[in-house]
Order: C-alpha cells, then structure tokens, then sequence
C-alpha cells in the first residue's frame, strides 16, 4: 500500500475521469490506471465501476473514499505542522542554565546577542547543574550554560561534546555596609558571624563547601540559614542577617553604591569560569551564529 494510490483515488473520485484524474497527479493516464489497480488489488476488491459515463465507484470504493480523503487530509495537516515546528525550530535558541547564571551572565550575554537573535525566540530552562548536562544529552537544549570548577564534576563525552568559556566570576563574601561601608560582620574579626548558606545540592553549594574544607585560613562561622536562591540570600545580607559567598556578578552593584561591603580578602574569594557546552555535531544555523558570537567573547 502507497500514500499516493491513495491520493490518485481521491483525484479520481473527485473527477470521475481517469484522463483528468491523470493529468491532475501528473502521470500518463496507463501508469495512472495501473495505480488505481495495484490499489484495488491491495483492497481485494473493485473500487471502480468501469465502462460508466461518468465514472463511478463500487460501494466499496465510496466506502473506502471517506477513509481515504480523511488519511490524506491528515497527512497534508501533518506535512504542514512538521515544516511549520522545524521554521519555528531553526528560529529558536533553547539553553539550560541555573537560576543565578540566567540573573546574571545569561542576561548580560543575550544583551550581546540582540543582533544575532533579532528575529529569534529564545528558551531558559533553569534547572540544577546535573539536570542541564542530562537536557543537553538527550537532545532538549541546544546549549548549557554551567560553572566549571575543579570541585564540580560532571562528565560530558569530549566525542560528542565541545565547550567555551564565555565568563568568568567568583563568589565573595559579603555583608550589609554599616554607615561607613564597613561590612556589618567580618569573618576572622567579628564573633560568631552568622553564615547565609546554599542547600547543598547546589552548584554554588559545593563550591563554597569545598572552600570552607580546603581553605587553611577559612574563618569560624555559624550556619544560620540555608537557602537555594542566591537572590534570596542577597536579600537577607541587606538585612542584615549575616555573610553570604555570592557571585560578584549579582552583589557588584551593590558593593559600589554601599548597600552590601566585601567581608573579607582576596584569599576568601572563590574563582570560577562560566562555560557554554553544545553538541559536536551541526546545529541551525540561527545556534551556530550564537556559537560563534560566543566563542569570539
């Protein structure tokens, strides 16, 4: 059975001409007859009343004509929607990123990339750093956007994979500035300084663990508070409720305009790279200009 016996049967029944029917799907009018029979064969039985004018069909064959037009209608419908998601796919840029990257470089990239995606839609999906590896893997994202850093592991196959790096950034102690922008608390020097934590399944969680572990010099702090949201950590610093490692890229302002001080030296400070993953293999063309633009920072 071939899509197109059923297609020339719908032209014939619409007709009722074997020579228009012909013409209509552009064969000669014996191989037109010959698909029409090679049909009938597959039906087991005559679709056509021949040696009638105009041409007729059996009862079989208007029996079979519904199902037919509605088959052929659907697939045309299908062939539509399929042409119309694959223009919508080649205009769409889908990344998987973090909720701080998307607050923070995520937003200062895309303002680099407004000539790129004049004409584009854009996608974030923000999720945990080992839930943005598994979307690029199965093919749900274009791109990622993920810290790297040596106390966060993940692996990505290098055959199918290839990266840039497209920021740089740390996470610094800060705290609320007092009147003469001294940070309110200051590991080392302040008791009992309150810690404003990051749960730790988080990216930055690890870091700042990892850190605290590792660092001979890390000062004494108290947990007070656990939090996944770096911008609700930022807030309860301006509330005075304690220190808290936050990306300099989202406490920046702050620190200049002497609402937030850093609370501490550059030894407390903890450097990391924004990387942007994709597939090794060929992307539209809209995400191979984001490549690009990317790789050019």
């Amino acid at each position: 059975m071939q899509v197109k016996w059923m297609e020339d049967f719908v032209a014939l029944a619409q007709t009722r001409s074997f020579l228009r029917a012909a013409e209509l799907r552009n064969v000669t009018p014996p191989a037109f007859g010959r698909r029409i029979q090679a049909l009938e064969a597959w039906a087991g039985m005559p679709l056509v009343q021949r040696g009638e004018s105009p041409l007729q069909l059996t009862p079989a064959g208007e029996l079979f004509l519904e199902t037919a037009s509605q088959t052929v209608i659907g697939l045309e419908d299908a062939r539509a929607e399929l042409r119309s998601a694959t223009g919508r796919q080649e205009r769409t840029l889908t990344i998987a990123t973090g909720r701080t990257l998307a607050r923070t470089v995520m937003a200062d990239w895309l303002l680099r990339l407004r000539p790129v995606l004049k004409h584009a839609q854009v996608r974030i999906l923000t999720r945990a750093l080992l839930d943005t590896v598994r979307l690029l893997e199965q093919n749900e994202v274009d791109f990622t956007l993920v810290y790297h850093h040596p106390a966060l592991t993940f692996r990505l196959d290098g055959r199918q994979f290839t990266h840039v790096t497209v920021a740089s950034d740390k996470l610094v102690p800060v705290a609320r500035a007092g009147p003469r922008g001294e940070p309110l608390y200051l590991p080392g020097r302040t008791p009992a300084v309150p810690l404003l934590s990051y749960g730790r399944g988080l990216a930055m969680g690890r870091l700042l663990e990892d850190h605290l572990a590792h660092n001979p010099i890390a000062p004494r702090l108290t947990r007070s508070l656990e939090c996944d949201s770096a911008d609700a950590l930022a807030e309860y610093v301006l509330k005075g409720l304690g220190v808290a490692w936050l990306p300099w890229s989202l406490v920046r302002a702050d620190c200049k305009a002497g609402r937030m001080a850093v609370a501490g030296d550059r030894s407390m400070e903890i450097a990391f790279e924004v990387r942007l993953y994709r597939p090794k293999r060929r992307l539209s063309a809209l995400n191979e200009q984001v490549w690009q633009s990317a790789a050019r920072r």
